[in-house]
């Protein structure tokens, strides 16, 4: 886990230590020290703040979040932060981060936030996930009238979830090629350009809530 904020370390360390399936194997205070601990210790998930000295957590996650290869990018990252703005909920997933969570709710929601991510969804605080839903709700995406195929349906839901091609292959039963131009027909019929766009999308579809 990394956060500039002392007191923020202590709680969460401890929030992780009550559960008995989990194991905190390092702390750091700045994005620097937990670039350099991520790499010596490939953690499963990290829990990191976005505003910290010198490498800042979405420079960070952009680094390891989302690239579905083998070493540190198969990190999954949960963002842990005071900020509640949507475009840093944006910023943050389409960068690759897995999971966004306020640090107010961390008490009642941290645990769960990590066993969601490491099972391979992508976790949205509920609180932001309603202000997605009720500022995207009057939107239309473009070609929102088209109908998408069972199996476009059901490849975009998982890339909203947050789940990478090659997940989404081994879970529907696909090749990683077959996935991906699913996945791209059904952006193409959306008009879908970004990751962030289908999790906003998924979000009014109420996918998020599904694994």
């Amino acid at each position: 886990m990394a956060d500039d904020h002392p007191v923020v370390l202590a709680g969460v360390k401890a929030l992780i230590q009550a559960a008995p399936e989990m194991e905190l194997v390092g702390e750091a205070a700045d994005g620097a020290a937990a670039l350099k601990l991520i790499l010596e210790t490939t953690p499963d998930v990290v829990v990191m703040d976005i505003s910290m000295p010198g490498l800042t957590g979405l420079e960070l996650v952009q680094r390891i979040g989302g690239s579905g290869e083998p070493g540190p990018g198969m990190v999954k990252v949960l963002v842990l932060t005071v900020h509640e703005d949507r475009a840093y909920v944006q910023k943050v997933l389409s960068a690759g981060a897995r999971g966004y969570l306020l640090k107010r709710s961390a008490a009642e929601e941290l645990v769960r936030a990590i066993r969601a991510v490491h099972a391979g969804g992508l976790y949205v605080d509920p609180t932001i996930a309603g202000k997605f839903v009720n500022a995207e709700a009057g939107q239309t995406f473009t070609g929102e009238g088209l109908t998408l195929s069972e199996r476009e349906e059901e490849v975009l839901k998982l890339a909203a979830q947050g789940h990478t091609n090659k997940e989404a292959a081994a879970r529907l039963g696909l090749s990683i090629k077959t996935v991906e131009s699913y996945k791209a027909r059904a952006m193409d019929k959306l008009g879908l350009k970004t990751r962030a766009e289908i999790v906003r999308y998924g979000l009014t579809r109420d996918w998020l809530s599904e694994n």
